[in-house]
């Protein structure tokens, strides 16, 4: 279960990866030793799942950003399978969700340019069955990207 001190070590881990445990343990009051222990368990309990370095998708020639609404012909879990996997294998698209509302899916897809898009979306939807519609929506400025998991609405047990 996630105390108080759980809930500290995940939101300066969450901030600051690339903490040393010896900093992270003085930043939440423990001992080194008691804090590496604590950061193992959080990874054993699957809060940490990774990690990982944000990268500049413009300085690396990845700067169209869209999210692609995909209505299916007929949504269920069997006729979707390909669909499912197909997004998996396909590097473009960065996110994937199944949605309540008119659509099924919500895509997150980042390419170099329009054309590359263009391209990506001949790819991957041109010979995909049972897609009814999709609907693209390319952004223009990102106001705000974050991976962040929010802490506000977390409340430490009591004790």
């Amino acid at each position: 279960m996630l105390d108080k001190i759980g809930i500290k070590i995940l939101q300066n881990l969450q901030s600051e990866g690339r903490l040393t445990n010896a900093e992270l343990a003085h930043r939440v009051n423990l001992s080194p030793a008691a804090c590496l222990e604590r950061v193992r368990r959080l990874q054993d309990e699957g809060y940490i799942l990774g990690y990982t370095a944000l990268l500049d998708p413009n300085r690396l020639d990845a700067g169209l950003l869209a999210y692609i609404e995909v209505e299916m012909e007929r949504y269920s879990p069997a006729q979707s399978e390909p669909f499912r996997k197909l997004m998996l294998d396909i590097p473009e698209v960065m996110e994937c969700h199944l949605v309540t509302g008119p659509f099924d899916y919500l895509i997150k897809a980042r390419v170099r340019d329009m054309l590359a898009y263009r391209e990506f979306l001949d790819r991957v939807f041109s010979t995909l069955k049972g897609v009814r519609r999709t609907n693209s929506y390319v952004v223009m400025e990102e106001l705000k990207s974050s991976t962040r998991v929010p802490f506000s609405y977390i409340s430490p047990p009591t004790r």
